[in-house]
């Protein structure tokens, strides 16, 4: 049996594990290796050094395991993660990280700025968050809104038993969903109940169909 790679033995662990973690590796100053997962991407480049606040630097100043959530302030959005640091011949050599998405923070309402003001939507009744013409809208209760949010925060907001990611420009209430239709090959098309239409695109179908079960 070839020896795997170090590179391809991560890429092999962030397979099993790409719907919702991500995969960092630093050395004592620089990331060396980053494998975004669909839920969680916190743009990280490998040769980035290692930012104070982050769970990597403290576990590597620490010389411990770190777990920890981390707010928005240091990569633009807010996740969970775990930093175990790792050695070579007794001395400390980096941290290996697991990225988690951050939950919804206790909030149930989505407020969001119409012609007249500002309107708190529920939830439950957000249909869809759609981005556009590079703004974020809130879609539910007969109404559209404005936030904002980018969708990759709103990720990490809504609730994820009910909002799924399905396209680059979409997240969508899996309750509002009347049918999902074959598009195009691996793909689909969500006809919801307020009689919008919605893609689901190819590099997102795979994890749509996982969460949904079908």
């Amino acid at each position: 049996m070839n020896q795997l790679s170090m590179g391809s033995l991560l890429d092999v662990m962030g397979e099993l594990f790409s719907d919702e973690i991500s995969i960092a590796v630093s050395n004592t100053k620089e990331y060396i290796y980053y494998r975004p997962s669909k839920r969680v991407d916190l743009k990280i480049r490998e040769g980035d050094l290692v930012k104070e606040g982050t769970i990597a630097f403290k576990a590597i100043a620490q010389n411990q395991k770190v777990s920890e959530f981390i707010n928005r302030s240091v990569f633009g959005v807010p996740y969970h993660g775990m930093a175990v640091p790792y050695y070579h011949d007794g001395q400390l050599a980096g941290c290996v990280l697991a990225i988690y998405p951050a939950f919804t923070d206790g909030k149930s309402v989505v407020t969001v700025k119409t012609q007249d003001g500002w309107c708190p939507i529920s939830f439950k009744d957000v249909t869809y968050v759609e981005v556009k013409n590079r703004k974020t809208f809130v879609v539910g209760n007969g109404l559209i809104g404005t936030h904002k949010n980018t969708l990759q925060e709103f990720e990490y907001i809504l609730p994820k038993d009910s909002f799924v990611r399905c396209h680059r420009s979409f997240i969508v209430n899996v309750h509002h969903i009347q049918e999902i239709f074959p598009d195009t090959h691996s793909t689909f098309l969500l006809a919801m109940k307020d009689g919008t239409k919605i893609p689901v695109s190819q590099s997102y179908s795979s994890y749509f169909r996982k969460l949904l079960g079908f």
